[in-house]
Parts: structure tokens; C-alpha cells; sequence
């Protein structure tokens, strides 16, 4: 990503805001923005001690290899 696409963007779409107006908007969504990222936290997956000694699935078997490779 470049610089550009990282930033975030407003656009006005109406009216004509002055720019005591536009300094409050951005100090405002800014401080939102930043608030919202510090508290923003990935929840950890738990894997109990059960979970992390159990053995995984088997495969399923395959049908293409005929049984005890004897085929001859």
C-alpha cells in the first residue's frame, strides 16, 4: 500500500464549512481514530493442555492404492 491509501479521506459533499468547522471535524474523528486503534485487541486463541497433547485427525483413506500394495 502506498502512503496515499493508508490515509483516511473526507470528502464535503455540501455546504460550505468554514475552516474553525473542518479544524473541530478532524480533531474530533482524529481523536475517535486513535481511540478506537489503542483499544483495538486480537483476542488470543486459548488452547487447553488437552488440546495442545491430542493427536490430529487421520486423513481420509485413499481408494487409489489398492489395499496392501500387493496387486499385481
Amino acid at each position: 500500500m502506498t502512503e496515499s491509501d493508508e490515509t483516511p479521506r473526507i470528502e464535503i459533499v455540501r455546504g460550505t464549512p468554514t475552516d474553525v468547522e473542518l479544524a473541530a471535524l478532524i480533531a474530533v474523528v482524529s481523536d475517535a481514530y486513535a481511540t478506537e486503534t489503542a483499544d483495538a485487541v486480537a483476542e488470543e486463541p486459548h488452547i487447553s493442555v488437552w488440546e495442545r497433547t491430542q493427536r490430529g485427525l487421520q486423513g481420509p483413506l485413499r481408494r487409489d492404492i489398492p489395499w496392501g500394495r500387493f496387486s499385481g
